[in-house]
């Protein structure tokens, strides 16, 4: 499905239903400040364009959210691949701590010379 087009109608549309107000920093938007219609769950992530998820914000304010954005919709493309079977597996060994020892090496037969099989206690 196509994304419908940002039309200055509709943009004045969701710039009317919010009072002009940034949904980012409360702040106002006056006449002639630079806004921009923005995903309020990022439509990377979500593929919702509907007026429902865009609300008006200074394009300042868009610009510094979007940059944090970044690692969520780099974090959804990772587990989207991985749900798929497309992300390498990690050629990683894991490292583990071992075994821990059930006796001293000292008590064991093949250490200590003095005991024999079945001698110790």
């Amino acid at each position: 499905m196509a994304r419908p087009a940002m039309t200055r109608r509709r943009k004045a549309l969701i710039f009317a239903a919010n009072n002009g107000t940034c949904y980012l920093c409360e702040g106002r938007i006056s006449v002639g400040e630079a806004w921009e219609a923005e995903h309020v769950i990022p439509w990377e992530v979500s593929r919702d364009d509907s007026d429902d998820n865009l609300r008006p914000a200074h394009a300042k304010c868009h610009a510094v959210k979007t940059s944090r954005d970044r690692k969520d919709i780099a974090k959804v493309h990772r587990i989207e691949a991985k749900h798929k079977g497309f992300w390498p597996k990690s050629r990683a060994q894991l490292k583990s701590r071992g075994f821990s020892p059930t006796r001293s090496a000292l008590d064991r037969p093949s250490f200590n010379p003095e005991i024999q099989d079945g001698d110790h206690e």
